[in-house]
């Protein structure tokens, strides 16, 4: 569907209310203008609507309609075909959703293609609506306000994914929960689709700020701020990424020493069941041979036969004890 329209001239914005393509001929028929339609997630037929008076490349076409591409930067004749890949952040599940944006730049146009909720760009013709310079910049400016407005929201993600790993370690080293391993693994992915979004965005700005890109030659020095912020951002998700990997590893550590400490407590528990075993066994074996000698038994002939037999009991079961004890079984 088409989000919005509107022909700029002279730092004045206009409302497209007919016809596009005669939109189209009237911002070239009077010079130093330039036209930004917005879709949001269009139909191949919303989409031929709109590029009805531009020449644009089949396969850009296809690659803005069905989206899943990676950022990235291609020329195709007098129009530059850019991927943007923006970001959005869930407080409450600290889950990243990923959105994209295609935009299509000639001389005098923009058409920009969003996917998903992520980085609505109202925003941004606002400030490109209120700061002279990037209106005057034309369809260049509007690339260096989406570029920055994008890199600006990978900052505050990284900010946020860096409290969610500091909590994650404070959970790690507390001890009061078993297993935070899922946790560990769910925020790592997380940063993989992060870096999968931002990364190739750098050899994009690159190209630009190195001068490459003809449509914006005049705007290289804003292009390499954003350069510069979004070098920060990356060095920031590999510092994340290499935290996630030691809260890791400091948790599997710590889930090892406390299985050791578990078994070793099960095995000393078994040593001492055994040494009682042990000693109840002793009387009651005296005592078995007893019973299968009743005929027999010493005290049916002698009067101290019950007080020995008694007496060899309790010194065999003193002499195993002490020498259960002697080995730390007990």
């Amino acid at each position: 569907m088409i989000v919005d329209k509107a022909i700029y001239c002279g730092g004045v914005r206009e409302t497209i209310t007919g016809d596009i393509s005669d939109a189209f001929t009237e911002a070239r028929a009077r010079g130093e203008c330039f036209l930004w339609i917005g879709l949001h997630e269009p139909t191949q037929e919303e989409f031929d609507l709109v590029t009805s008076e531009v020449e644009l490349h089949p396969l850009a076409v296809e690659d803005a309609i069905y989206a899943h591409q990676r950022p990235k930067l291609e020329r195709y004749d007098d129009t530059l075909f850019v991927v943007l890949k923006p970001l959005s952040y869930a407080d409450e599940t600290s889950d990243i959703e990923v959105g994209e944006i295609n935009l299509f730049l000639g001389a005098d146009f923009v058409i920009s293609v969003r996917h998903g909720q992520a980085n609505p760009l109202g925003g941004v013709r606002r400030r490109i609506e209120s700061d002279p310079g990037l209106m005057a910049a034309g369809p260049a400016g509007v690339l260096y306000a989406i570029c920055d407005e994008v890199v600006d929201t990978y900052s505050r993600i990284s900010h946020e994914v860096e409290h969610d790993i500091i909590a994650l370690e404070e959970r790690v080293f507390s001890g009061e929960e078993a297993d935070v391993t899922a946790d560990i693994y769910s925020l790592k992915r997380e940063v993989l689709e992060f870096r999968t979004a931002q990364d190739p965005l750098v050899p994009v700005l690159e190209e630009i700020v190195k001068g490459r890109v003809e449509l914006c030659s005049g705007t290289r020095e804003q292009f390499r701020d954003v350069l510069d912020h979004l070098l920060r951002v990356d060095a920031q998700i590999d510092e994340h990424n290499e935290l996630l990997t030691s809260a890791l590893s400091a948790h599997l550590a710590l889930v090892g020493r406390e299985q050791n400490r578990v078994a070793m407590q099960q095995n000393a528990d078994m040593r001492k069941i055994s040494s009682w075993a042990a000693l109840i066994a002793v009387p009651t074996m005296i005592a078995g041979i007893y019973g299968m000698n009743f005929d027999h038994m010493p005290e049916l002939h002698w009067t101290l036969g019950y007080p020995l037999s008694l007496t060899a009991m309790v010194v065999a079961v003193l002499i195993v004890h002490r020498l259960l004890r002697k080995s730390g079984w007990l």
